[in-house]
């Protein structure tokens, strides 16, 4: 048994080999505490490119929709460490159009590592045969679609890398850089950009857009359950319309007493 980490420097320590039976967390709110201060007000490249220089993230990956926005983080860890992992989920309900736009991104940036988790066949057989669960229950239909998935391909993971972005609707807001997920580090790079910045890293860096957007889809997911955004909404209003659901279970809303202690 491995002596007890202490301070900070255990961030670094989740690149080292485990051993089969060290159990222990790779990260404790301490460490994401500490990241979060040491991090504050320096820009998201210059972040992210000592994150992976120093190797604090240890065994880490994206996990990306390849929605709207996608491509922005994409293209800044792709700048830096583009051997990066990116983990699509394919709840076999997406819109061709996202699983072509997938091959477009990774291709275009270089990325080579990409893979795809889906549902698990025994589970769909089970829980939704018929392939209708999204229309009477889309928490149900989420759960063994996505967060099932999605849990798999965390399993060997210190850190994951995600997309939120504070702006994106009211239960985003005030999203830290850095969270802890069950012992994981989740490193939200872009939490802090609003559309403009979105926009402007598109447009000088020519990165190509989700087909979809141009439609009036701001926020894509599952076919079924993404619908166009009319004028005034935020991004978000066009998933799960009619339902008092805001995330598919993957991300949990922001409370307050999700906000960093520092």
């Amino acid at each position: 048994m491995r002596a007890a980490p202490s301070g900070p420097c255990v961030m670094a320590e989740a690149a080292r080999k485990l051993d089969l039976l060290d159990l222990a967390p790779a990260f404790t709110q301490a460490d994401v505490d500490a990241l979060n201060a040491r991090f504050a007000g320096v820009d998201t490249h210059t972040m992210l490119r000592t994150l992976f220089a120093e190797g604090l993230l240890g065994r880490t990956a994206i996990v990306s929709s390849f929605g709207t926005e996608s491509a922005v983080l994409l293209a800044l860890v792709a700048e830096v460490a583009p051997e990066t992992p990116v983990i699509f989920i394919d709840t076999l309900k997406m819109f061709p159009e996202t699983l072509a736009y997938r091959e477009t991104l990774l291709t275009r940036l270089g990325m080579p590592n990409g893979s795809v988790v889906a549902p698990d066949e025994t589970v769909l057989a089970a829980k939704d045969e018929a392939g209708l669960r999204w229309s009477y229950d889309p928490d149900g239909c989420c759960a063994i679609r996505k967060v099932e998935p999605m849990a798999r391909a965390k399993q060997g993971l210190d850190s994951w890398i995600s997309g939120r972005k504070a702006f994106q609707s009211q239960t985003r807001q005030s999203i830290p850089r850095f969270e802890l997920d069950e012992g994981r580090l989740k490193v939200n790079p872009l939490g802090d950009w609003v559309k403009a910045d979105l926009d402007a890293y598109f447009a000088e860096h020519d990165l190509p857009r989700h087909p979809l957007e141009a439609e009036g889809y701001l926020s894509i997911g599952c076919q079924p359950c993404t619908s166009k955004v009319k004028p005034g909404e935020d991004p978000r209003a066009g998933r799960w319309r009619g339902w008092d659901k805001v995330e598919c279970g993957i991300h949990v809303p922001l409370s307050d007493a999700d906000q960093p202690s520092f």
